[in-house]
């Protein structure tokens, strides 16, 4: 019996990861939204996701809505880091996971991923959407006009993360 439950318990936690990674440009079936928000530690983030539907979703610790998206957040620290920062796309640090939960993830992403935003104009903000419009091998969108508005959108929100004194995460669900 305990055995069964485990491989239940793996099976579970299998097709969860699968539906969060869908939608990535693998052929998921499924789309997966990404809401970022900002959280002063990782305990507070893991209590943001109250509820899975987008108009319920409480816990938003900068009380602005947070940012919804289809922009996975690895590809959103590497437009950051690989634009503004000239890191390697392969050097670009991973995303630690706060909560997998069968319906949902919580990660935090580095603060290399907003700190940088904070202190550049709009000539940088353009040419890093340039540079990331170039990268190969890489998701997320392709348009330079499409990634300057997004890191415009990240910039602010960098600045509402700095003031408040928080963490950028990210919560994700198909």
């Amino acid at each position: 019996m305990e055995r069964m439950d485990r491989r239940e318990r793996r099976e579970r936690r299998d097709r969860t990861i699968d539906r969060l990674s869908a939608g990535s440009g693998n052929g998921g079936r499924v789309g997966v939204t990404y809401k970022y928000f900002g959280a002063p530690d990782g305990a507070t983030a893991a209590r943001v996701p109250i509820s899975m539907r987008p108009e319920e979703l409480g816990g938003d610790e900068l009380g602005m809505g947070g940012m919804f998206t289809k922009i996975k957040p690895e590809t959103m620290a590497a437009m950051v880091l690989t634009g503004i920062e000239g890191v390697p796309l392969h050097k670009v640090p991973p995303l630690e996971l706060v909560v997998l939960h069968p319906d949902y993830a919580v990660v935090k992403l580095p603060m290399t991923a907003v700190d940088p935003l904070r202190g550049i104009g709009e000539e940088q903000v353009g040419a890093a959407a340039f540079i990331w419009s170039t990268v190969p091998d890489r998701g997320g969108p392709r348009d330079a006009f499409n990634v300057y508005q997004l890191l415009h959108e990240w910039q602010d929100f960098s600045h509402r993360l700095h003031e408040a004194g928080h963490q950028p995460y990210c919560l994700v669900w198909p």
